[in-house]
């Protein structure tokens, strides 16, 4: 997979041979059933046994619901006079990812269609727009960047996840997406990053179809809870609501509930994760995860490992930032552990890990086979140790302080450096070049532009008549069917350019090189008819638009979680100790 993470699909697949079995690591699973907003239902009650909170949306109080939203190496062991075979077998790589990607140890054909027959699939993405993201584009060596959505289910479809979860009322009631990680794989897989989002992230939602049943699911009014977007027909549906928020391509999605969790980590034998203090995640009317452990660092595994995942009372201010926070610990810890450590060099035990991987993921149709996601992990294990990055959506509260929403600018520049390729972990030392593109521009005067006032901000008021202003500009520069749009005014913090389609995205760059604009901002987007220039806050006055320094860093509010942090330990509430 240098330039494609599956192979053709007519082709035969090739088994790999004895004792080649490929792993990537990670698990991705935090509890919590957590109610919807206004598109919503009837409150629920969070599957961490977090009290249900009201369905008008009030915030809980109490002492227990204080937050508001709820190396580098390759992994070579032993010696160079150690056997090829052995070597094969040692060579354990892991990612971010939970993913086992598997070989067949040998079993044959017969068993490698055994272990296609366990993975489930799904559609990719299932949404009214699936082409709004513009896919990657090849770097110079034609290498593309891999955009990987992980989803930790809190189905409670059966006497296990419904035993695991906690909440005896939600037996088989629609899953929700608690946990969602974008895991980007930079094009030349010299670096990766993963962005969590908070599951009480309020987002649109956008019109999902459900390819199984039918079934259409109108598009969210209001602003609605992310992890309501896997109820609405499956993970083709969280997958179109991340494209939607951050117009980033997703290539596949890997799915796990909370047996998958709790079985994987069994398999895996345990990952090292550490708190400050004694804690145990438990309040005075039975809530929280029941996680209790010791100060200092233990190996959880099993329902212990799940607990970890889930753990919101104890960590931090009892939100889902903390829970995050922990999550991206335990990712991290695995991933040392596989690369340092070979726990499974046993043959039966590499059969147990194919089958309880296989059994225990859902993955789009792209990835549904023991080959495709071996070739992925390939890509995978390419990256580093201290090249992997993790964090947390860039978030700030709602206005009732009892969810969260995107932070504005911050969390638009953490989508875009994913979106142009640029690590998060600052190190990448190359800019991007200018964009170009294979459609030829029309003549200038030729090119329908519309023009839309988004000069508003939190503390200001748009500038009148900014919109008819900058038309007339372009006019005066030969683009005569340039119009304003008096009826909408927006907000954005910087000017952008965008077009709904392939055919119109040269005439977008020919505007934006018209006007002085950077090509990184012009970007395809569904919500337009044509192309449409938005003049942002950054150009509230003026004939010349004065492009923004390029400033490709990581914004602050972004704390970033490395790979290679041995040392991370996550801080424990006191009203949560023991002794």
């Amino acid at each position: 997979m240098a330039q494609s993470s599956v192979r053709g699909e007519g082709a035969r697949p090739r088994v790999p041979r004895a004792g080649e079995l490929g792993w990537d690591d990670s698990m991705y699973d935090e509890g919590g059933r957590s109610v919807q907003t206004a598109d919503d239902g009837p409150a629920r009650q969070d599957g961490d046994g977090d009290a249900a909170h009201p369905a008008d949306g009030t915030p809980q109080t109490g002492p227990q619901g204080r937050g508001p939203h709820g190396g580098d190496d390759d992994g070579r062991h032993g010696t160079k006079e150690r056997p090829r075979r052995r070597r094969r077998i040692l060579r354990w790589s892991a990612t971010v990812l939970s993913v086992l990607i598997l070989g067949t140890a040998g079993a044959g054909y017969a068993y490698y269609r055994h272990l296609n027959n366990n993975l489930k699939q799904g559609d990719l993405n299932i949404g009214d727009a699936k082409d709004r993201a513009a896919k990657s584009k090849p770097n110079a060596a034609g290498q593309t960047p891999l955009n990987i959505l992980l989803i930790g289910s809190d189905a409670r479809n059966s006497t296990e996840n419904q035993k695991l979860g906690g909440a005896r009322d939600t037996f088989d009631t629609p899953a929700r997406a608690d946990v969602q990680m974008l895991l980007h794989l930079s094009a030349d897989r010299t670096n990766m990053s993963v962005v969590s989002m908070p599951r009480d992230t309020l987002l649109q939602i956008p019109k999902c179809t459900d390819p199984k049943t039918g079934t259409t699911y109108a598009a969210s009014t209001s602003l609605t809870m992310t992890n309501d977007s896997l109820g609405r027909g499956g993970p083709g549906c969280t997958v179109a609501t991340w494209e939607k928020t951050t117009d980033i391509h997703i290539d596949h999605f890997i799915m796990v509930d909370f047996a998958g969790v709790v079985s994987m980590a069994d398999a895996i034998g345990g990952v090292p994760v550490c708190v400050d203090a004694n804690i145990y995640s438990h309040t005075s009317t039975g809530h929280g995860s029941g996680l209790k452990l010791e100060k200092g660092t233990t190996s959880v595994k099993g329902k212990q490992a799940l607990q970890w995942l889930r753990t919101r009372y104890g960590f931090g201010d009892g939100s889902d930032i903390g829970r995050t926070k922990a999550q991206h610990q335990y990712m991290n810890s695995m991933v040392r552990q596989l690369r340092e450590n070979a726990t499974l060099s046993n043959p039966d035990k590499l059969r147990n890990l194919a089958e309880t991987a296989t059994s225990a993921l859902t993955v789009d149709r792209g990835l549904g086979s023991v080959t495709k996601l071996y070739d992925l992990s390939k890509e995978l294990r390419k990256v580093p140790t201290d090249r992997i990055t993790m964090t947390t959506m860039p978030w700030v509260y709602s206005s009732d302080g009892n969810r969260v929403l995107p932070k504005p600018t911050d969390a638009d520049k953490v989508w875009r450096l994913l979106r142009e390729d640029i690590a998060l972990d600052g190190k990448d030392k190359k800019k991007p070049a200018e964009r170009t593109t294979s459609d030829p521009a029309a003549a200038d005067d030729r090119i329908a532009v519309q023009v839309q006032n988004g000069t508003r901000t939190s503390v200001l008021a748009p500038v009148p008549g900014r919109a008819s202003a900058v038309s007339d500009l372009l006019v005066g520069k030969g683009f005569t069917q340039s119009k304003a749009d008096p009826s909408t005014v927006t907000t954005e913090a910087t000017t952008v350019i965008r077009y709904p389609s392939a055919d119109l995205e040269g005439d977008a760059l020919r505007v934006a090189k018209a006007l002085g604009i950077s090509t990184h901002a012009v970007e395809k987007s569904a919500d337009v008819s044509g192309v449409t220039l938005i003049v942002g806050a950054d150009w509230r006055d003026g004939t010349t638009y004065k492009a923004p320094a390029d400033d490709d860093s990581t914004p602050e509010s972004a704390k970033l979680d490395k790979g290679a942090d041995t040392g991370a330990c996550m801080h424990v509430d006191p009203n949560y100790t023991w002794s």
